[in-house]
């Protein structure tokens, strides 16, 4: 059987780059390959129709491979060319993963533990704004909405905000002791009552939903817990089992300990974890807590858990407990790491940082013959090239006054307008930021911040694009 022919298109600047990668890479991927090097200088630049204008494919070729920067709509080049068109990474470093990197398993997203997104302290707020936020969750990934009351209240408008809510279609759960306050929340639709103790155990069957069962003190679980469990069991209530997660330097470890001997003692319970105990209580980015949460429930089939969104660095603990849950239930199933499935959880440090380096860098800078500028991070530091010009240090606010000081002799503006400097003291703002997190850095491009990045859109910054593309 013959071997593939793919045909890359490029640009003048990437040509030796992307020969030397494909020469590495070609054999193990099992193609042939053909570059066609088209007359621009950077390949971000290019566009189907200025492509289609321009490309020649050869007859061999069973395949067109343009950049990962070319947009999507590929139908005028498409219209020209007779094999296939696909666009590849938006950066040559990642042809190897691009070729390499197995599909994920088509199974890939499944999940059953339930989130159980708390609104906290709902009392003290406005219908409108109990609304807005389950509403929020529930876009977030949140599967019920709980609604929290306040420690010994009797909060008369509860039952209006479980209506209001399950008037919009939300499953609502109801986080109180007071035995009057979860009557009015499951006559009005709360499906689920969290928080059911020695303290309002006996009305549970009145309620006629499903109850989670907590200790009294959760040092004292195995005597408090068992009577409240073998109460509800003897009563005919469903329920779910939390003996209560702690949080670190108020026996943490042994409260997880409580989880195992719970799922040792009730092998067949349906348990729940209040996350929020941990999230919402270390001073540490919830994202790799969750993660560990709940591949710990996973492994011990804790079915659902509480969390909430409190304290800044835990807002988007919905998003990553939805992340998070398909992530360990496909490396518990599959019995595979939890790795190279989904980057999203990973927010502050990227995988690998690509970047080109100093000669790389050094080569661009000198074939160079148009004025726009180029910002890179590299080796520590923000690299600034254009034509007869490189510029870098590791503070982007000293490349900035080289820049200020290179002057018109270097083929620069006499004066840098505030256009030009916004722009480049914005992309050299990134590039520091990514040089000094460990981050890759793509001119005009956010930075990845896994689930929590924005949508950037790209503002690109040229005096002569006309005549650089047709250069």
């Amino acid at each position: 059987m013959s071997r593939e022919h793919i045909h890359f298109v490029t640009g003048r600047l990437a040509q030796h780059a992307l020969e030397e990668i494909l020469q590495e890479i070609s054999v193990d991927a099992g193609f042939d390959f053909s570059i066609d090097v088209l007359p621009i200088t950077v390949a971000a630049l290019m566009t189907p129709e200025w492509i289609a204008k321009h490309i020649n494919v050869p007859s061999a070729a069973s395949r067109v491979l343009v950049p990962g920067y070319c947009p999507a709509e590929l139908e005028a080049l498409q219209s020209v060319v007779a094999v296939p068109i696909a666009r590849g990474p938006k950066d040559y470093r990642e042809l190897p993963e691009f070729f390499s990197l197995a599909p994920l398993e088509s199974d890939y997203g499944r999940w059953d533990i339930e989130i159980i997104a708390e609104i906290n302290n709902c009392p003290q707020l406005t219908l409108a704004e109990i609304q807005q936020t389950a509403t929020a969750l529930v876009q977030d990934g949140a599967d019920v909405i709980d609604i929290g009351c306040e420690p010994d209240g009797c909060w008369s408008e509860v039952g209006d905000a479980v209506r209001a809510l399950t008037a919009q279609g939300y499953r609502v759960s109801i986080d109180s002791l007071n035995p009057w306050e979860i009557e009015l929340a499951v006559r009005a639709g709360a499906e689920l009552v969290l928080s059911v103790n020695s303290s309002n155990r006996e009305a549970a069957a009145d309620w006629g939903v499903e109850v989670v069962a907590i200790p009294d003190d959760p040092t004292d679980a195995d005597r408090s817990l068992d009577e409240t469990v073998d109460l509800l069991a003897q009563a005919g209530v469903p329920l779910r089992i939390d003996p209560v997660l702690e949080p670190i330097g108020f026996g943490f470890a042994q409260s997880l300990g409580r989880y195992l001997d719970v799922r040792r003692r009730y092998p067949d319970a349906e348990l729940m974890m209040g996350i929020g105990n941990l999230t919402e209580l270390s001073e540490v980015d919830s994202a790799g807590v969750n993660l560990l949460l709940l591949g710990y429930c996973q492994e011990l089939a804790i079915r659902s858990v509480l969390t909430t969104q409190v304290i800044n660095w835990t807002r988007s603990s919905v998003r990553e407990c939805c992340a998070a849950r398909q992530l360990v239930f496909h490396a518990v199933n599959r019995r595979v790491l939890p790795k190279h499935l989904d980057p999203s959880l990973v927010m502050l440090r990227d995988e690998k940082v690509l970047e080109a380096d100093q000669e790389e860098i050094a080569r661009l800078a000198d074939a160079v013959r148009d004025a726009n500028y180029r910002v890179f991070a590299s080796g520590g530091e923000v690299h600034l090239v254009s034509r007869g010009l490189h510029l870098h240090d590791a503070d982007p606010f000293v490349v900035m006054e080289q820049l200020r000081q290179s002057g018109p002799e270097r083929g620069l503006p006499k004066n840098l307008d505030a256009s030009h400097a916004f722009y480049l003291g914005y992309e050299m703002c990134q590039a520091y930021t990514a040089s000094l997190l460990g981050k890759t850095y793509r001119q005009d491009e956010s930075l990845d911040w896994g689930l929590a990045t924005g949508e950037q859109p790209r503002h690109y910054l040229h005096h002569r694009r006309g005549e650089d593309a047709q250069a």
